[in-house]
């Protein structure tokens, strides 16, 4: 019997027959740039750069923004993250004057990719996959690392000189400048951003929560003063195994995210979900970082068109479906709400459209909801838009 979402990935996780690249004891290669923080032991971390044997140009390895537009598949991602090797080296998460994290500093900064030398102690060996950051290749203890002289992003730069900034409001800045949230995020992760006495590296995992939540969080102050949206929408997109639906609804502020697992490791179909009110989520959810990587998602939308409304998102994961990262979820739902929507006068016909389009049953759904249900038992009705 599987309990919660976290067990039922990491036994999806734990032999998934996909092999990364093979290296030796030296490698020289490029960083696109990318580097990866753990949680484990913290404050005390294995911090180190993600290197792959190719060199020049492999932004590409790292740039999650690009790969449904461009039309990565499954196959090509993996391609990508499991031929990046990871070096590394314990340090304290408040040693920013170290050498080695002034080095990864460099390669978070950076304009472009990174061409640099490792030595590991050892073969690096094995894979790693997660549902909240990306899978990388192998990995071992890192014994000399050097870069080739890096030029940094200006925007970038210009936050890290600013120790007056809070991190949060870098994170929201920079954002509305159009970087990518990748760049944002291992920037933030690296302890460049913030005020200067409380400049830290954070873990990958929690680092990317957090700038989903920083984003979200402004994002929704500015949307809860937008016009309520006249009528009911559908918006749909499918791809890596998974097809997602996002339901926009006449009301203020309030979101729940469902995602439901079918028949990837058998007959199971599981179904997690959780959701907020207007006045916001207290606690952390217990779906995880794809909790708040759809919330800021589907904010981005609202917010480009200038409206405020209540948002349920479904998701199904299908048969060869592979947990990648949060990233998924991200830029699934970003692409998602940029198609034309259908509209609909009641949720009863929403959801009717849906039922056509899901797997599973859509009465499954309600079975596991909140606010869908208490959506349906107030009937809302609008004849708006029509």
């Amino acid at each position: 019997m599987i309990k919660g979402k976290g067990a039922y990935l990491k036994k999806l996780t734990a032999n998934i027959p996909i092999t990364s690249i093979e290296v030796g004891k030296e490698l020289e290669g490029s960083s696109p740039p990318s580097v990866f923080i753990g949680h484990w032991n913290y404050p005390k971390v294995y911090a180190g750069p993600m290197i792959t044997p190719q060199q020049g140009d492999t932004a590409i390895m790292d740039r999650p923004e690009s790969w449904i537009p461009e039309g990565k598949s499954q196959k090509d991602i993996l391609g990508y993250r499991l031929n990046l090797v990871r070096g590394k080296r314990v340090v304290e998460v408040n040693e920013l004057d170290d050498k080695f994290v002034n080095r990864l500093q460099d390669i978070v900064l950076a304009f472009n990719s990174v061409d640099g030398t490792a030595q590991f102690d050892c073969i690096p060996k094995g894979r790693h996959f997660s549902d909240e950051s990306a899978a990388f290749g192998p990995s071992a203890p890192i014994e000399s690392f050097e870069i080739e002289n890096v030029r940094w992003n200006h925007d970038l730069e210009k936050v890290y000189y600013d120790d007056d900034l809070k991190a949060s409001e870098a994170v929201v800045s920079l954002h509305e400048k159009g970087l990518n949230f990748s760049s944002i995020q291992k920037a933030f992760s690296m302890g460049t951003m913030g005020l200067k006495r409380r400049r830290r590296l954070v873990p990958t995992k929690w680092s990317i929560t957090a700038c989903d939540n920083a984003i979200g969080n402004d994002l929704l102050n500015q949307v809860k003063g937008f016009d309520i949206l006249d009528c009911f929408r559908v918006y749909e997109f499918s791809s890596l195994n998974n097809y997602y639906a996002i339901i926009l609804m006449p009301t203020a502020w309030q979101y729940e995210w469902m995602e439901a697992f079918l028949h990837i490791m058998g007959r199971e179909e599981l179904i997690f979900s959780d959701f907020e009110h207007n006045y916001g989520k207290r606690t952390y959810s217990s779906v995880g970082g794809c909790y708040y990587a759809c919330k800021m998602a589907v904010l981005e939308g609202l917010m480009r068109q200038k409206i405020q409304a209540g948002s349920i998102v479904l998701r199904e994961a299908y048969s060869g479906y592979i947990p990648m990262g949060v990233f998924n979820v991200r830029e699934n739902v970003r692409n998602a709400m940029l198609q034309p929507p259908i509209e609909f006068h009641d949720l009863k016909s929403a959801l009717g459209h849906l039922s056509k389009r899901l797997q599973l049953p859509i009465k499954k759904f309600e079975m596991k909801s909140n606010l869908l249900n208490e959506s349906l038992k107030k009937r809302q009705t609008t004849l708006d838009c029509f």
